[in-house]
């Protein structure tokens, strides 16, 4: 079991260093890198369920016992984000090798794919403060090469903003561990649970804060979210399809580990509440203002995250239960939509809704993969966007907050309105201009399967919401995760 609890993190890096060994053989590279991303799905997967059935395991790094050492933990949360966390990867990567230019123009983009993919693997499973912030250097370190491998002063500008609110935000995590260490003595996150306990209430409560600060700005939450809808669109569709479907949403699992276990609440967070509201409406309305397939997409990404910081906020079962369901289709439906759009741009030219037009007319398989991921995203029934909206509506009038439900459908109906938006520049009307490249067999394969997984999230939904149900009792159950990494 231990083992199998560090394999997901030594696989992406064994391939990321014997993809380097074959930095002259690209085929053997693609071979190699989807290779050790379908082991990466099938370890995820024997690990959620061993992890269901028998419990959290702990694996102790270099045979230090926590808390002295580093510690990787697999419980239900972290196990389950692995297996989605495994499957976007390995879909966006297959569509990738598909689309056959990422590749080919970056030499070392399958070593770095994998460093990436080992970053989200350390991120989802470490058990201390300190290693998740390497796992987020490491990750991002991986994403700065990713996003700036188009060619072109005009998208290196364009991500300058990104790469100086990464720094920033490292620094700013950086310190807060250091502040948290100064406080508590650790770093270790079961030994923070009961020492913290210690700590004066006040300072507690501002440790909590700017750790919420420091996930609030990776997870793109109002008003920290300036930085994403002008860097994602500029990056190659599979490098923003997996930092849209991916990135993001390890800033709101770190969110969602360290508020519950660290900073736990017996009532709702109306602060948390309030911002994600806010998030939801500035979001989609800045969705609604754009005109270009990518940055409407790109504003979504800031508006669903409202939803999962909703969930949060209420600081029960229900609401993490559903946030964690939410989390789990928004990872695989915002991932088919920046793929879509990227076949969309293929066969186009560009994403600009103004001149673009006929893509169901000309390709309508294009056309029926955005169709339910587009439909998903907006909670209609019977998609797996219903299923977490749902979920997180009966969590909101349970906990009698009302208001952030109200303004969760309205976003709702306003996503609708601007997925219909996309429909009717793109795919409707009759074609214009001709054909810059038909879509490759191989990526539209990729994408249908993640548009399948998407349905079979909602055919699963009553096992994986019980699924999720025990994994936020687990989230709540500080001294449970106390015992299984200290011991007794």
């Amino acid at each position: 079991m231990k083992t199998l609890v560090t394999l997901p993190l030594v696989v992406p890096l064994a391939a990321a260093a014997l993809s380097l060994l074959m930095r002259r053989f690209l085929v053997a590279q693609r071979v190699l890198g989807i290779t050790a991303a379908t082991a990466s799905l099938g370890i995820a997967l024997a690990l959620v369920v061993r992890v269901d059935g028998t419990g959290p395991a702990v694996a102790a790094l270099g045979g230090w016992h926590p808390p002295l050492g580093i510690a990787l933990v697999a419980d239900r949360f972290a196990a389950l984000m692995l297996v989605v966390a495994a499957a976007a990867l390995l879909g966006v990567l297959v569509y990738a090798v598909g689309q056959g230019r990422v590749d080919t123009a970056m030499p070392g983009f399958h070593p770095v794919y994998q460093v990436l993919a080992a970053g989200v693997a350390l991120g989802l499973l470490t058990g201390d403060l300190f290693t998740l912030f390497v796992a987020f250097e490491v990750m991002l370190i991986a994403s700065y090469v990713l996003i700036t491998a188009r060619a072109g002063a005009a998208h290196v500008r364009a991500t300058l903003t990104y790469v100086v609110v990464g720094l920033t935000a490292s620094a700013l995590f950086l310190a807060t561990v250091a502040l948290i260490y100064a406080a508590a003595g650790t770093v270790n996150l079961a030994d923070l649970a009961g020492r913290l306990d210690g700590v004066s209430p006040t300072i507690r409560a501002a440790l909590g804060w700017l750790l919420f600060m420091v996930f609030g700005i990776k997870a793109a939450i109002f008003p920290l979210f300036f930085w994403l809808p002008d860097s994602y669109p500029t990056a190659p569709s599979p490098v923003t399809a997996i930092f849209a479907g991916l990135l993001t949403k390890v800033g709101v699992y770190a969110m969602i580990r360290t508020q519950t276990l660290l900073f736990p609440s017996d009532e709702p967070s109306q602060v948390m509440l309030a911002l994600a509201g806010l998030t939801m409406v500035v979001g989609v309305l800045g969705a609604i203002a754009q005109s270009d397939i990518r940055r409407i997409l790109s504003f979504h990404i800031v508006s669903q995250i409202g939803y999962m910081v909703m969930g949060l906020g209420f600081f029960t079962v229900a609401g993490l239960a559903a946030a964690i369901v939410f989390l789990v289709h928004q990872i695989v439906v915002k991932t088919v939509l920046f793929l879509v759009g990227g076949l969309v741009e293929d066969t186009a030219g560009t994403g600009n809704l103004a001149k673009v037009g006929g893509v169901l007319h000309r390709h309508p398989l294009v056309a029926l993969l955005y169709l339910p991921a587009a439909l998903s995203l907006a909670g209609l029934p019977p998609f797996s966007g219903f299923v977490g909206k749902l979920a997180l509506v009966q969590a909101g009038f349970a906990a009698s907050q009302a208001p952030v439900v109200a303004v969760s459908l309205a976003a709702s109906i306003l996503t609708l309105f601007s997925m219909a938006k996309i429909w009717a520049g793109a795919f409707w009307g009759q074609p214009t201009g001709e054909d810059c490249r038909r879509p490759g067999a191989v990526g539209l394969a990729a994408t249908g399967a993640l548009v399948v997984a998407s349905l079979a999230i909602a055919v699963v939904a009553q096992p994986l919401l019980g699924l999720a149900t025990r994994a936020g009792a687990d989230l709540l159950a500080a001294d449970v995760y106390r015992a299984v990494v200290l011991g007794g």
